[in-house]
């Protein structure tokens, strides 16, 4: 296996918590120099609710885990190691704040 060199966090919300997350998403790349991804208004990939992909280097994981728990204000931030396995990125090497959620992790097979 590859070790990780990168690692994405992504911001799960609602069309009520549209707002606040575009916010978090915005400042988390203001304040820890994050690549902010889109704002998906629809569930892509194997994610069970729309999101924001927040994305870095892995040296960068500590601080970001941090800034994110504190800021994150109740909503459900899904976090994985970026290697060369995306199924086991997306189960072994997961990180959750908040509700723990079912991916569909059948598009990895």
């Amino acid at each position: 296996m590859t070790p990780a060199s990168a690692f994405h966090a992504h911001v799960y919300f609602d069309a009520q918590t549209q707002q606040q997350a575009t916010e978090l998403c915005q400042q988390a790349g203001s304040a820890l120099g994050l690549r902010v991804g889109r704002i998906h208004c629809k569930n892509v990939g194997p994610h069970p609710r729309w999101s924001c992909q927040l994305s870095d280097r892995i040296d960068n994981l500590g601080s970001t885990l941090a800034w994110l728990a504190q800021h994150r204000n109740g909503l459900t931030v899904f976090c994985h190691l970026v290697t060369d396995n995306d199924l086991r990125d997306h189960t072994d090497h997961a990180i959750w704040m908040g509700e723990m959620l079912p991916l569909d992790l059948s598009i990895f097979q």
